[in-house]
């Protein structure tokens, strides 16, 4: 084996030899191909992105150094048709034999086949044709190059360029950068003809973008230009654009120093044949005109429906189907206030966020009736969407405890439901899938199912009795859901029914920040076969069924093989151990293992009540989906029956016999549960980004708890996580994963990704992840499982690994390949690299980036 891996390891680098000293296969005599664009900027190479940016020519992509798509290229067949048609012309009489035994329509056929022209077909698309070295195209990118450091304040640049052979048929060009000195800007003065701008100009209290002493930088200059024009029109300005703010620059006389006049004359007015210069005017809203139920069809219609609200004019070309406030407490544009494009904007994004009109448009038009022509009325156009949408969808599905599955979901949206904007979403779903974790005695494919209801009524509006307005103001778009949902399945073995009920309340104090406070959050959980429990955790039962085999006294409990009975056996032997009727006492290792295994059962089996308030906050500075310099910030805090709790005490409920309060005769959960998650990418240009995460939870419980219910507690693994451990399967601490699906109640985890281009839309990735679960402060006994002191973050799991992803625009398929680098679960001294091997490798699925 040894000897034939080195022969194929041979033969694969001999290949790639061939292929690399064939790169100029297709490279004309007397051309070469360019292999390099050297910038030197006075006489030193720089990595200048966008001063690389400026090249017309690029030489051809690499992986990992090797120019793959290039000789792929290279080994295409240029012209398969013609060496298809030479094949017969070398060979007379070949066409006619063949035709005899195939048919003179498949031979022909046979020459359009993949074999003889789709594969070259596939080499072509997929590869990349040579860069051959164009000096036309040279100088045009060295013309870029001088106005790009022209543009950064090197008005003395001078620049050439020279070619250099570097082997046969290839060179590299060297683009040859002087920039001389930087010019500064040294003093700033402004000319403003507008004596209402000129005012407005002097009392902005936000500093101006140019500054003296700063470097010349053409990009200054248009940030500055913008700066002006958004405070302009955010303050009345509504006919000013930025082409108005021009620069007047002067160098004469000064030495690597520039004046600068920023020139904003009057507005210029174009009538018919002639234009005229006037002033600028700020303007105010004499009238804000809404029409409800506009479109291109009835534009021209009668207004049929109209009334009167807040100085709000509301006009309907049918009868109108809102109450006024729904409307108008989405416009942030009033009667009487000044003209302002972020006003305007803020109305839109509002509209939009009502989901009940297709895009929303707002016109402005000079008030005629105003004879100092210093009015505006604002016109907004709102098209109804439609009252009853239906929607269904089919999808492949792929989770933490699903490796395939099969789902379906209908659901119906009822919009504007109380005439106040509402709307009301009910879906229902359905779902059959596989998984190989599962206890699956009857060995069928879909083993695993789900089936569910669920509804939303969204107001968009804070739902109080009071009001909010000086709190929560309707700037920041708050909304007020309320959700009930119910689902059952057969994904875990337990055969859970699930029903949950809210009342959340979402609003953005910021452009770019969110916050989310769940009032009520209610949740019952009911294990509907709670004792097929062993058949689910066969490790747990394989544990128990070990001790039996030693310490069982009573033959009721095993089966002909000897073996534990499921439940009934277990049952009774765990009861006979812990009330001492066997050999073992609670000092010895063994009666300590069974009190922990009891322990479990009886915390994943018992049916969870749920009653629970949570603050969210995000905060992002991410801009779009392109944008790949940012970072994100999470946090959450959650408390669970305190309120009950509270209520309890006050009403001096009795409790049940383990001293915890119980609402519908079921001990209802109490604890506190924070999270902190922080994300940051830092965009390193040609497509290479670096991103890391870091995340810490804790839930604690007390009061009538002392666990936390298996919904809310956290796991460690899996394809968003730790890649290098299948979901459920690292931690609790150093504890080897000992039980099936394994959770905890404090998790940390970090993780780090580089992420890079192959080649088109194939991305690669090298990533590390870092993290485990631990228990604390619950009634886990198992040292191995808790997080006692500082001592135990040695208990920090370590994978590492690489993948790729194939960008579909729309979403990211991605294939992450994990190695266990650092495993806890083996003893200290044994842990680094003892499984990094193919062998204990994990390969996740995923959607999208894991953060």
């Amino acid at each position: 084996m040894k000897k034939n891996s080195t022969k194929i390891t041979a033969f694969i680098l001999i290949a790639i030899l061939i292929c690399a000293c064939n790169a100029v296969k297709r490279v004309p005599d007397g051309k070469n191909l360019l292999t390099k664009n050297n910038i030197r900027v006075n006489g030193k190479s720089t990595n200048d992105e966008t001063a690389a940016n400026q090249m017309y020519q690029k030489p051809n992509g690499t992986l990992l150094g090797y120019k793959l798509r290039l000789n792929l290229y290279n080994l295409a067949n240029l012209n398969p048709d013609s060496t298809y048609q030479a094949k017969f012309k070398k060979n007379p009489g070949l066409y006619e034999r063949q035709s005899k035994i195939l048919s003179a329509k498949q031979v022909d056929r046979l020459g359009q086949s993949f074999l003889y022209k789709g594969i070259h077909e596939f080499l072509k698309s997929t590869g990349e044709p040579p860069v051959i070295i164009d000096t036309a195209k040279a100088k045009k990118s060295l013309l870029r190059l001088k106005y790009y450091y022209f543009n950064n304040g090197y008005f003395n640049v001078k620049t050439d360029y020279d070619i250099d052979s570097v082997g046969f048929k290839k060179a590299k060009i060297n683009y040859n950068i002087t920039t001389g000195p930087a010019y500064l800007l040294d003093s700033i003065k402004t000319t403003i003809k507008t004596p209402a701008l000129d005012s407005l100009y002097k009392t902005n209290k936000e500093p101006s973008i140019l500054k003296s002493g700063n470097q010349f930088k053409t990009a200054d200059f248009e940030e500055e230009k913008n700066r002006v024009t958004t405070y302009f029109r955010n303050h009345g300005a509504y006919f000013f654009q930025p082409t108005y703010v021009t620069y007047d620059i002067d160098t004469i006389g000064k030495k690597n120093k520039a004046d600068v006049n920023l020139i904003i004359n009057d507005n210029n007015i174009q009538e018919k044949d002639s234009s005229r210069t006037e002033p600028f005017k700020l303007y105010k809203i004499s009238d804000v005109n809404i029409y409800t139920d506009y479109s291109p069809v009835n534009s021209k219609s009668q207004i049929k429906d109209s009334t009167t609200y807040n100085n709000f004019n509301l006009y309907s070309y049918k009868k109108l189907k809102y109450k006024p406030r729904a409307i108008t407490d989405a416009i942030f544009i009033s009667k009487g206030s000044t003209f302002s494009d972020t006003r305007t904007t803020l109305s839109s994004r509002y509209l939009n966020n009502l989901k009940i009109f297709n895009y929303p448009s707002i016109q402005y038009e000079v008030d005629k009736r105003d004879p100092t022509a210093q009015s505006l009325i604002a016109n907004v156009f709102l098209t109804p969407r439609k009252k009853y949408s239906f929607g269904a969808s089919l999808d492949l599905t792929h989770s933490n405890i699903q490796d395939f599955g099969i789902g379906a979901s209908i659901s119906e949206t009822i919009r504007n439901v109380f005439n106040r904007a509402e709307t009301l979403e009910i879906s229902a779903r359905v779902n059959i899938g596989s998984s190989k974790d599962m206890a699956n005695p009857n060995d069928n494919f879909f083993n695993v199912s789900e089936y569910g209801l669920d509804m939303k009524l969204n107001f968009p509006r804070i739902l109080l009795p009071f009001g909010t307005e000086k709190i929560i103001p309707k700037r920041m778009i708050p909304s007020t859901s309320i959700t009930a949902g119910f689902s059952k399945q057969t994904n875990i073995g337990l055969d859970k029914e699930n029903f949950t009920g809210g009342l959340s309340y979402n609003w953005n104090p910021k452009r770019n920040n969110t916050a989310k406070l769940e009032l009520l959050n209610a949740q019952f959980v009911r294990n509907l076969n709670p004792n097929n429990y062993f058949n689910v955790y066969t490790s747990s039962y394989r544990e128990l069924n070990n001790i039996a085999s030693v310490y069982n006294t009573d033959p009721s409990n095993l089966d002909d093989d000897s073996n534990l009975i499921v439940s009934e056996g277990t049952n009774n032997f765990t009861n006979q151990v812990l009330t001492e009727q066997t050999a073992l006492t609670p000092e010895t290792k063994e009666y300590k293992d069974v009190e922990s295994i009891e322990e479990r059962r009886l915390r994943l089996t018992e049916n969870d009540f749920i009653l629970a308030t949570s603050y969210t906050f995000t905060k992002t500075t991410k801009k779009d989906l392109a944008d790949n310099t940012f970072y994100q910030f999470k946090t959450k805090i959650e408390s669970a029956g305190s309120l009950l709790t509270a209520i309890s005490n006050v009403s001096s409920l009795p409790k049940n016999s383990n001293g915890q309060y119980v609402i519908f005769n079921l001990p209802y959960s109490e604890y506190i549960k924070t999270e902190f998650e922080y994300i940051k990418h830092w965009d390193f240009g040609k497509e290479k980004v670096l991103a890391v995460r870091s995340f810490f939870g804790i839930a604690i419980p007390f009061g009538n708890s002392n666990y936390i219910p298996f919904s809310r507690s956290y796991y460690s693994g899996g394809s968003n996580d730790n890649r290098a451990w299948q979901p459920y399967a690292l931690g609790p601490g150093s504890t080897n994963a000992s039980n099936d699906f394994n959770e905890a109640n404090m998790k940390i985890a970090l993780s780090g990704e580089f992420r890079f281009k192959i080649f088109g839309d194939v991305k690669g990735a090298i990533f590390a992840d870092a993290g485990n679960i631990w228990n604390v402060l619950d009634n886990v006994v198992d040292t191995k499982a808790r997080f006692d002191n500082l001592n135990d973050l040695d208990e920090i799991a370590l994978g590492s690994g690489f993948g790729l992803r194939y960008d579909l625009s729309f979403f990211v398929v991605r294939l992450d390949l994990g190695f266990k680098t650092y495993n806890p679960a083996h003893e200290k001294g044994d842990r680094w690299f003892k499984e990094y091997n193919f062998g204990h490798s994990v390969l996740n699925f995923g959607i999208n980036y894991p953060f």
